[in-house]
């Protein structure tokens, strides 16, 4: 499963309406190897699903990743801050081992 926080709900509402974006779109979620600590997350919105994509849907936002990315992700929860420490979203992943400093990429 993937969750999202309220903050990151509000943002991601938000978009859909400032940028008006299509019918059907959401939230893609995937991992790419790179980044200070060896894995580095990307999000997309996204309107087409593939074959091997993970579906879940939390707080009426729709989220899908790939299985692959999947196996990084599960149980994480996509969060949004616009505090005075960085703003935009950051993921809280269980599974992840460490994280760099600037929290975009990760080691499992």
């Amino acid at each position: 499963m993937l969750f999202v926080s309220e903050a990151a709900r509000d943002r991601i509402l938000n978009i859909y309406d400032t940028e008006a974006k299509a019918e059907g779109t959401f939230v893609r979620v995937s991992v790419k190897g790179g980044g200070c600590s060896g894995l580095s997350y990307n999000m997309d919105f996204d309107t087409q699903v593939n074959p091997d994509d993970q579906e879940f849907e939390d707080k009426g936002i729709k989220l899908v990743t790939d299985l692959k990315s999947f196996l990084y992700v599960c149980n994480t929860t996509l969060d949004f801050s616009d505090g005075l420490n960085g703003k935009g979203f950051q993921f809280i992943n269980p599974n992840a081992s460490r994280t760099c400093a600037c929290g975009e990429s990760f080691a499992v």
